[in-house]
């Protein structure tokens, strides 16, 4: 396998011309310029996965790469606000309002490490992961349209008031659910797309930059949220407070992801060039046939696993729905193809056979998305219903609706402090590091989160409230920056222990440990729609969503202590 550089995590690389007369810089030109498939991503041919170290990027070009995470929680913040709300206003049943949040999760947990793992062989010339983000991106902001607009959109076509209710509701829901999926399934290409183009210092730096800027997206999200727009000028020029809303976001994220778009130039995969001189029979290492380690798909039957000459390989350009790149001898099969695809079924027999501490990570990762959900999904809610005592269902001009929305208001005042919070402790964190490590801030956050949330659920006062609505920025920056820096240590640890052994084996792509990590989300929304409404009908309150989150948060902080390996 073909070694990467010590600070070089997977990436596509340049075609490079050899100079004339140099045989050396001819071979290793013609290898930088193949992509082998015959395993998937832990044999991967050093032309997808190669060794050229990038350029240190400037702290400007890391800034605006991270952009888009302020775009994107900014409109995130809209939508943990006003869902619930939303929701419950155009008449959605209090006991299926958890249920909202299920079709998206499941459609990511089932096409995330798919669309991850194929996005380390896209062939555009625009490179691997902006194609990606850029289409979800557009499919986020179609789903905030009709998230924001749809109540509004059918109130004005449809005139018989029960059909406006099931048809404001379905919209509504179908923009939430396509909103929530682009969302949450566009974080993985973006830490890929990151780790693709920097260093091992600037992945650390970017990652805090993420963070910082996540934390700034998220509390002028909440602060747009929080202010009165109806009675503004501006509100009654666009028509009503949802649109001012509705307005911001999508000038904040058609800016934002297009600046993120341009800010750091990708390298493509090397296309097929013809080449007039054989490469020597070494030049390419495929792994043997008993290889099925963790990223590798199991071979179709009758397909041999030998090496060919890289001059007789012709890459394939791969499909949205998984399809890898063959490898195809040409002199001895000049009419079949050897070729593989990727599936569900070999992508999960991946996630069975990962190293233990990768596995540890996903379990940590989904434990604290459960326990993170759990609270900022329905905490606008909570501040109406319990803090201030307002009712979602009563009319909308009597005391106790005004009173609830009220609660919502103040909901994202706190909504807002998490987000300064989250974006302080992110720059915190680059000092404590040094001192205590990762998997001590790791713990650090889910504890700090578990305690706070269990004193708002016990003592639900409103100054007290909004006072401790700051550790939920500290969970929230732990779970966007530490697990990913684990992932990058684990990466590194193991180009070393190859790099020890004088292993040919390449580095998988970091495509497949995102996506593996962002599909925990997934997962865990799966859980609390699931089962979170469920437990607010069997408790009669609300309460429960913060009693739940603070449970599991601590019992993350228990695994993180036992299980979570750190690398010295």
């Amino acid at each position: 396998m073909t070694l990467l550089s010590e600070d070089q995590s997977a990436r596509p690389q340049p075609c490079r011309v050899p100079a004339p007369g140099k045989h050396t810089a001819l071979h290793k030109s013609s290898t930088d310029c193949t992509a082998s498939k015959e395993d998937y991503m832990d044999s991967v041919d050093s032309a997808v996965f190669g060794a050229v170290e990038p350029p240190r990027r400037s702290r400007g070009r890391l800034i605006l790469h991270g952009l888009v995470m302020f775009g994107r929680e900014f409109c995130y913040a809209v939508e943990a606000a006003f869902v619930t709300p939303v929701l419950l206003s155009v008449g959605l049943p209090r006991s299926l309002y958890s249920l909202v949040w299920l079709i998206s999760p499941i459609l990511g947990f089932l096409l995330q490490p798919i669309i991850g793992s194929a996005s380390d062989y896209c062939r555009s010339s625009w490179g691997r992961r902006r194609p990606y983000i850029l289409v979800l991106g557009i499919l986020m902001m179609v789903g905030i349209t009709l998230f924001l607009n749809g109540d509004a959109v059918i109130s004005a076509l449809v005139r018989d008031r029960s059909l406006r209710s099931i048809w404001a509701i379905v919209v509504v829901m179908f923009g939430v659910v396509l909103f929530d999926f682009a969302a949450d399934f566009i974080d993985g290409p973006i830490k890929a797309y990151l780790f693709d183009v920097c260093s091992h210092q600037d992945k650390e730096r970017g990652l805090h930059y993420h963070a910082l800027l996540t934390g700034l997206g998220g509390a002028c999200g909440y602060l747009v949220g929080a202010m009165d727009w109806g009675h503004s000028l501006i509100g009654q020029a666009l028509g009503s407070e949802y649109q001012v809303i509705y307005f911001f976001s999508a000038l904040t994220w058609g800016i934002f992801l297009t600046v993120h778009l341009f800010s750091i130039p990708e390298q493509p995969l090397c296309k097929e060039r013809s080449a007039s001189v054989a490469s020597p029979p070494n030049a390419l290492r495929l792994l043997s046939a008993h290889s099925n380690g963790y990223g590798a798909l199991a071979k179709e039957p009758g397909t041999p696993a030998v090496p060919a000459p890289v001059a007789d390989l012709r890459p394939r350009s791969f499909s949205a729905l998984g399809e890898a790149n063959s490898v195809t001898s040409s002199a001895k099969q000049p009419n079949k193809e050897t070729q593989k695809r990727m599936t569900l079924r070999s992508l999960m027999r991946a996630f069975i056979n990962m190293p233990s501490h990768y596995r540890y990570l996903c379990v940590s990762h989904l434990l604290g998305w459960t326990a993170f959900l759990c609270n900022m999904l329905f905490f606008t809610d909570f501040m109406g219903q319990i803090v201030y005592k307002g009712n979602p269902y009563a009319e909308h001009n009597s005391t106790a609706y005004m009173t609830y929305e009220r609660g919502v208001e103040v909901g994202c005042w706190g909504l807002c402090i998490n987000a300064v919070s989250s974006a302080l402790y992110s720059y915190v964190q680059r000092f404590l590091l040094p001192y205590i490590g990762l998997k001590a801030l790791y713990f650090m956050g889910y504890f700090v989160f578990g305690m706070g949330t269990s004193l708002i659920g016990l003592f639900p006062n409103i100054i007290a409230t909004l006072v401790l609505c700051s550790v939920f920025g500290v969970m929230s920056s732990t779970l966007y920056t530490i697990p990913f820096n684990l992932i990058a240590e684990y990466q590194r640890e193991e180009e070393e222990q190859l790099k020890q052994r004088g292993s040919g084996a390449s580095q998988r792509g970091s495509g497949v440990d995102c996506a593996a990590l962002t599909c925990m989300v997934q997962l865990a929304q799966i859980i609390v729609g699931a089962g979170l409404g469920a437990l607010v009908n069997m408790a009669g309150s609300v309460i429960v969503v913060v009693l739940s989150a603070s449970t599991a948060a601590l019992l993350g902080c228990v695994f993180i202590a036992v299980f979570i390996r750190y690398v010295d």
